[in-house]
């Protein structure tokens, strides 16, 4: 569970019931709430796929990585209802929509940009790919021991596709001239020494909660002109996966999809972006205590919208359906 580790199924279970809650009021999805005591990944698969008849969908939850890749593929390829797991995708749609738009402002490219992600989880490897698909080459990760290279033998299969040449690679290393630095990982990951050798005009996304991997006042100091993000509310830029899970399976359970696939994560991601860059409705400013004259508008510190814009379920769920139905999983 996020900021509390293995805390087992029933201390975890109010988070379970507050993502229901999630879903219904974002979406109108009914959810309900399954805590389950897994021996293993195999046991926690066949439950899930015992249970799925009854369901239009399932989301995973808080499921440590390598396990969560194995549940989530092999139950992806049994059942035929989607199959996600909120913890990487959710994470990784936000978080490239919003890259999309700080980059844009800092005067980027996203295929000619340097990557460096710290933290190599669930979240790490799911926004790995996801930039990768969006023409991101060069990439960095590095976990507790390191830089992920190929010269290490601990790699699982899924970290092997984003291991770089055997060096001698330490972070400061690898975050030397990043132009994004990606910190899914835990608190003082990222270290303050390190920000000075960053690219001009970087973008920084510090998303460990409820504490930063670097606090956004000390990094908004050391590199003024920085964009930053953060995993809070109260600060600007929350990467929130609420901004996705509610409105992919709308959009999956509206057109009965199969699965939600890559086409339809993309087409997420590229919805949320063009929101954020359009101008914000009164009503969204006035739920947040702001006006049109003061209030948010495209920009270094509104990057991605905000959760209760009311926009965010017609045009991302209507994008998501689309792309299902272009994509070939639809069944209406």
């Amino acid at each position: 569970v996020l900021g509390l580790g293995n805390v087992g199924p029933l201390a975890g279970k109010p988070v379970m019931e507050g993502k229901a809650l999630l879903f219904k009021r974002f979406a109108d999805i009914d959810a309900f709430d399954i805590e389950v005591q897994a021996r293993d990944a195999g046991h926690l698969i066949d439950v899930v796929a015992a249970i799925a008849p009854g369901f239009g969908g399932i989301n995973l939850e808080d499921i440590a990585a390598p396990v969560c890749f194995e549940v989530e593929e092999t139950l992806q390829a049994m059942l035929d209802i989607p199959v996600f797991h909120d913890d990487q995708h959710g994470t990784a749609v936000i978080v490239a929509a919003a890259l999309q738009n700080a980059l844009e402002l800092q005067g980027k490219e996203l295929g000619r940009i340097k990557v460096a992600i710290v933290g190599a989880g669930a979240a790490g490897i799911a926004i790995a790919r996801m930039l990768r698909a969006l023409g991101v080459a060069d990439i960095f990760l590095s976990d507790l021991h390191g830089v992920l290279h190929s010269g290490r033998r601990d790699l699982t299969q899924w970290h092997k596709p984003f291991a770089v040449a055997p060096q001698d690679w330490d972070l400061a290393a690898m975050l030397r001239g990043a132009d994004v630095v990606i910190g899914v990982s835990v608190r003082g990951a990222i270290p303050e020494a390190a920000l000075p050798m960053l690219a001009p005009k970087p973008v920084i996304f510090a998303l460990a909660n409820p504490d930063p991997e670097i606090d956004p006042a000390v990094a908004r100091r050391l590199r003024p002109d920085a964009i930053i993000a953060t995993g809070r509310s109260d600060m600007p830029n929350q990467v929130n996966n609420v901004l996705g899970f509610p409105f992919l399976f709308r959009g999956a359970l509206d057109c009965r999809a199969r699965q939600i696939n890559q086409p339809m994560l993309l087409a997420a991601v590229d919805m949320l972006a063009r929101l954020a860059r359009e101008p914000v409705p009164d009503a969204v400013q006035a739920a947040y205590g702001l006006t049109a004259t003061q209030g948010l508008a495209f920009g270094p510190e509104y990057i991605i919208p905000k959760p209760l814009d009311p926009r965010l379920r017609q045009r991302v769920s209507g994008a998501v359906t689309v792309a299902a139905r272009e994509s070939g999983v639809a069944r209406r």
